[in-house]
Parts: structure tokens; sequence; C-alpha cells
């Protein structure tokens, strides 16, 4: 079946929306969000070191880290976890260090299609419509396509 990362940046509106498919049970696509040493191993473009510096997937929780491109250059991330429910749904703020002050509102569900199958959908709201353009022209496609190419690897038990 074709996973490809389906997204959207609707004119007008300040929202980012994706889909991705997976051949796998949203179980295990949650806990691979879930778990930080699981997440290490997908999260992010191709070449990239991933460094944790704390990630408590749960309502309350919050998260830092660090990835780190091939050049040597670090890219920091933090947020906090509003809400979690298990193998069902998570909201989280969103904020990358490269642009302080914009905080974007992230919504992901997991939606189980059976016969082993999950459809991960996210909305991410910014707080205006040029946020959201520069976090469009950052590279986020690609690096959220690689990245979910790296986790259906990692589920399916490949070196990734």
């Amino acid at each position: 079946m074709n996973n490809s990362l389906k997204l959207s940046v609707p004119a007008g509106v300040p929202f980012i929306d994706y889909e991705r498919e997976f051949d796998f049970p949203v179980a295990d696509v949650f806990r691979a969000h879930k778990e930080p040493d699981l997440l290490v191993q997908w999260l992010g473009p191709r070449g990239y070191k991933m460094n944790v510096d704390h990630y408590d997937f749960r309502t309350g929780g919050s998260y830092s880290y660090l990835h780190t491109g091939p050049e040597g250059v670090p890219y920091e991330f933090r947020g906090i976890f509003h809400t979690v429910r298990e193998n069902e749904f998570a909201i989280q703020t969103f904020e990358f260090g490269g642009y302080p002050d914009i905080v974007s509102l992230e919504f992901m569900s997991f939606e189980d299609l059976g016969n082993g199958r999950t459809r991960l959908r996210g909305h991410s709201v910014y707080p205006s419509i040029e946020a959201r353009d520069g976090m469009a022209q950052s590279g986020m496609e690609g690096g959220l396509s690689e990245g979910y190419e790296r986790l259906e690897e990692l589920l399916a038990g490949a070196p990734v």
C-alpha cells in the first residue's frame, strides 16, 4: 500500500494538516511516539542525531530535545503535552528554538484501520499565517516524511 505523507497548508488559515498510514497496529505506532528510546531511532530526517534532555509523553508532561545535523548544527525543540490518551490522541505545544516565541498547538490522532493498520493524523495551529509559512518552508515536509519512513522501518525491524 502507498503510505506516503499527505501534507496540506490551506490558504488563509494558520494551519498545517498531515496524514500518514502505517502497516502496523495503533499500539505499536503510539508506543513509538511515547517511548524516548524508540523516538530517537526515527524522529527527524535521516543523518540527524537526536539527544533527549527529557521526554514525558503523558498528560501534563513535557519534552526537550536536540537534533544535530550532519554539519554539526544543533536544533532545539521543546513543548508540553496537554492531553495524552493511550493509543488514541495527543495535544502538545511545539516550539523550535530557531524561532523563539513562536509556539504551535499540535493535535495527533491515532486511528485503527483494522487488519493491523493505523492512520496518524496531525493538525498544527500557528499564531499567524506568517509563522505557519515559516514552518512550512523550513523543510518540515521532508523531515516528517523521512521520519515516518524511518518509523515504518523501525516497526518492521529494519535498521534505521
